[in-house]
């Protein structure tokens, strides 16, 4: 069943980390290989950590910090804002003016130290984020968002306000701005979450999930599976998967929809009416 494959919901040759996706037959079994795989890209390209330069874990940062060019500055910078997913958050540093700089804002919270930041990247005041955790180049974590462990975000994203995550990768250029909940689930490239979208995760009668399809249901082992979004796809505002939703490319949710466990294929709209 190639259409259930990875290389069916993302193009794993654009996307960052998109190699260490490309080995599973059935999409879904990259869920329970999240940390798994998060360990190997922290060991395989040798990122730096956030390390003792830091300094403050597991409580709110005192004050703001800035990372750059592998150096931490704690003082002689001016931070003077922009939209890091664009590539524009201006911070000047010794009278040297950036966009690759990252930004750490006091009473943001690192729980420990396997975390990987990328450049570029923005953590606002009230974040919490656990290890291990990879956050790409020019992304943006806004305040009140709260990365639970065993997650990859790519590159220019937004992880958004009270935003949660938890065992799930964000794939180049996703965003859940607003409210929502990620749990045991995949965004593909450009993926769209609008205001108040839940992912389930859980049956209620905690029964291992199995995936819809036309004429018959494949077991996939999982007592957890929330939602995998295929590139391009979109949630309208107040929507919410059932667990067990896989969504091909460039799937449409309409706002306020119930989607119930299901495979849907690319280009799929789903709505109430």
């Amino acid at each position: 069943m190639d259409f259930l494959n990875p290389k069916a919901f993302f193009d794993l040759s654009t996307t960052s980390y998109g190699k260490y996706l490309e080995q599973y037959e059935y999409v879904w079994e990259i869920v329970p290989n999240i940390r798994s795989i998060c360990l190997e890209i922290m060991n395989e390209l040798n990122m730096n950590l956030i390390g003792e330069e830091i300094g403050e874990f597991q409580k709110p940062l005192s004050n703001t910090l800035v990372i750059w060019q592998r150096k931490v500055y704690h003082t002689n910078f001016e931070v003077v804002g922009g939209d890091t997913t664009k590539k524009n958050f201006k911070v000047i540093i010794n009278g040297n003016e950036t966009h690759d700089a990252t930004v750490l804002y006091a009473g943001c919270v690192l729980w420990d130290e396997r975390i990987v930041l990328g450049k570029g990247v923005i953590v606002e005041p009230g974040t919490l984020i656990k290890g291990p955790a990879i956050i790409g180049d020019y992304t943006e974590i806004r305040q009140g968002a709260y990365i639970r462990g065993k997650c990859i975000v790519g590159n220019h994203c937004v992880v958004g306000h009270t935003t949660e995550m938890k065992n799930a990768i964000m794939l180049d250029g996703a965003k859940a701005g607003h409210f929502a909940y990620i749990g045991d689930s995949i965004l593909g490239q450009d993926v769209n979450l609008g205001a108040g979208t839940k992912l389930a995760n859980l049956k209620m009668n905690k029964k291992t999930i199995k995936i819809k399809l036309s004429d018959q249901k494949i077991e996939t082992g999982l007592r957890k599976l929330g939602a995998i979004l295929g590139d391009g796809t979109e949630l309208g505002c107040n929507s919410v998967t059932n667990p067990g939703v896989l969504m091909g490319p460039q799937c449409l949710v309409w706002p306020g929809v119930l989607v119930p466990g299901a495979y849907y294929p690319p280009n799929s709209s789903i709505s109430n009416r």
